[in-house]
């Protein structure tokens, strides 16, 4: 199988794997080649797959979709951080928070700024 894992920003996965493991809102699923084309909705969790050379890789993932459609899995996330092997996934997924909250931060710093000079602006009239 091929599976294509997409972000507004770009894709982060194009590889062929063996197995595909993930959380839908039904609850956890496995996709394999010989498996029954089909879609899903993706919840926030972990995502897993096998690569043809047997490495296991994990994903944190936002919510989304995924599509089996013959030798194609195409999933399409919010957020997603490749974050490669199990013991790293935590850390990965924790230092794209704290960014996250950092930029976050900063963009409600720079709007509060704005509003506050409208605002001066106004009561000068």
């Amino acid at each position: 199988m091929r599976l294509l894992l997409s972000v507004p920003t770009g894709v982060l996965v194009d590889e062929a794997v063996t197995k595909v493991s993930a959380e839908s809102d039904r609850g956890s699923f496995t996709m394999l080649p010989r498996h029954a084309d089909g879609a899903v909705l993706l919840v926030p969790g972990l995502l897993s797959y096998v690569t043809a050379a047997g490495e296991e890789v994990f994903v944190a993932v936002d919510e989304g979709v995924m599509v089996k459609a013959g030798p194609e899995v195409r999933a399409a996330c919010r957020r997603a951080v490749v974050a490669g092997a199990l013991e790293s996934a935590e850390a990965a997924l924790a230092e794209r928070l704290r960014s996250q909250d950092e930029h976050e931060k900063r963009a409600k710093a720079a709007l509060l700024r704005l509003e506050a000079e409208v605002l001066r602006r106004l009561g000068g009239v």
